[in-house]
């Protein structure tokens, strides 16, 4: 089942995952609408797709205000006449420990992820609504926002906050057909090119080999066009009846994440009060573990030592 007639926004996609979706959205033959602050970077993704035979033009402006979100939409419906898919990928990193973290570090993270992605599904929505388009919403989440990263409140906070949003559009939006779901991808960046755990993943990568299968199927680690896959199959008519969920991709691994749940309950009679509490807290033996806890690299791909 094709894209063919579709037109897609993808905001981000001047290089890294986002260019790996537009790209696949092209191939199976939606027309895109690339998204960059760079434009000379933006220029070059619509080149790659327009040198395969595909159809997209570049909106150059930073996400996050609802003037940019506009211009979007404005672009996708006056250069292919409609709009039928959202992917908001847009971001930014400025990783910090708390004490380290300013109020500037805090309020782009948020302004980029966070709002960018509230505007522009908001604009979108409003054109699905408007003209009966069963459209489809995809929102680019982390393992960051699922699990907590050192380093990386702004982040956390943002990312968690996008699969928040998916949920509560997902309900919002059901009546009109459109359908809302988070990615959760995986794979090699600019940010993971950088953690020596991923050296040689990211090593076999840039030598166009694939990564070792350690990567690809114990951690569920691999390239952004092992993401993009999913992507086009969300803004297909096939995902019709998925919707409000949180799916994980990246090396050979899809996965399903829960909703947050309640995973065990007690009761008291007159209830929990503070003495009762100091008393007897009836979770010691089963609170649950916070950030990622990755597996010891096997010996053939631990990453060669610095040199002294």
């Amino acid at each position: 089942m094709s894209l063919e007639g579709k037109v897609a926004i993808v905001t981000g996609s001047g290089r890294g995952l986002g260019l790996s979706y537009a790209q696949e959205l092209a191939r199976q033959g939606a027309a895109v609408v690339i998204n960059d602050v760079d434009a000379g970077v933006a220029a070059e993704a619509v080149e790659s797709i327009t040198a395969a035979g595909g159809q997209a033009v570049a909106v150059v402006a930073p996400v996050g205000s609802t003037e940019t979100a506009m211009a979007l939409v404005a672009a996708a419906v006056e250069n292919f006449g409609r709009l039928d898919i959202l992917v908001t990928n847009a971001g930014v990193l400025r990783d910090k420990s708390i004490l380290k973290m300013t109020d500037e570090d805090f309020d782009l993270v948020i302004n980029v992820h966070l709002r960018g992605t509230f505007t522009c599904v908001r604009e979108a929505y409003a054109y699905f609504k408007e003209n009966g388009i069963a459209g489809r919403i995809i929102a680019i989440g982390s393992p960051t926002g699922q699990r907590g990263n050192f380093g990386q409140t702004n982040y956390a906070a943002a990312k968690s906050g996008i699969v928040g949003m998916v949920r509560t559009w997902a309900l919002e939006m059901k009546r009109a057909g459109v359908t809302v779901n988070a990615v959760i991808p995986v794979a090699a960046t600019a940010m993971t090119k950088t953690v020596p755990y991923f050296a040689k993943a990211v090593e076999a990568e840039e030598r166009g080999e694939a990564m070792p299968d350690f990567f690809r199927k114990t951690l569920g680690f691999g390239t952004s066009d092992d993401v993009a896959g999913l992507i086009a199959f969300l803004a297909s008519d096939a995902a019709g009846n998925v919707n409000g969920q949180a799916i994980g991709a990246g090396g050979d691994r899809l996965q399903l994440w829960s909703h947050p749940e309640a995973i065990e309950s007690e009761f008291n009679d007159g209830g929990w009060d503070y003495a009762t509490l100091q008393e007897r807290f009836p979770f010691a033996g089963n609170l649950q573990s916070v950030g990622e806890n990755f597996p010891e690299l096997p010996a053939e791909l631990q990453p060669e030592p610095a040199a002294k």
